[in-house]
């Protein structure tokens, strides 16, 4: 059994915005058809249904305009990852964390990963030696987000910008 249940009114909002009153779903209808327009329901539950009479592709073209310049200006952050040793010499450290700042700066945030192979893991003091001294060096510009923790193999930490 179909209980198709039909909406005999309608308010109507014309084209311009003017209010047109209430009127019979098909008076509505054939209204917007003599204009050149579509008749589209916009707050189905009001009673009765208010629909407004509107260029139904212009209006769906402007929305995706809108949701498109907003996104325009969104800015997204990406994690970027700068992998060290536990031996990495002080140089290679100092352009490392430079590097660091460089995305820091763009406005990312940064996984600093002390990789750890074979009998590295018993000396992990190393590693950590390593990352205290990226801490300090990014006292400046970047706080610590998350603390570094051994995970596995890898000591981790993630460094976000300052604001």
């Amino acid at each position: 059994m179909n209980h198709e249940i039909r909406v005999r009114e309608v308010r109507a909002i014309g084209p311009e915005g003017e209010q047109l009153g209430i009127l019979p779903t098909p008076d509505a209808l054939r209204k917007a058809k003599e204009s050149g327009y579509d008749l589209v329901e916009v707050a189905p539950t009001s009673q009765p249904p208010v629909c407004r009479i509107m260029d139904y592709g212009k209006y769906k073209y402007e929305l995706q305009k809108k949701e498109h310049q907003s996104r325009k200006h969104q800015k997204s952050t990406q994690v970027k990852e700068i992998k060290l040793r536990p031996r990495t010499d002080k140089h290679d450290l100092e352009i490392k964390v430079r590097q660091m700042k460089g995305f820091l700066a763009e406005g990312n945030k940064t996984k600093v990963t002390v990789t750890f192979r074979g009998r590295e893991m018993a000396n992990q003091e190393m590693g950590r030696a390593v990352m205290n001294s990226v801490i300090t060096e990014m006292a400046d510009t970047g706080t610590i987000e998350y603390a570094p923790r051994m995970e596995g193999r890898s000591l981790i930490m993630i460094v976000a910008p300052k604001h």
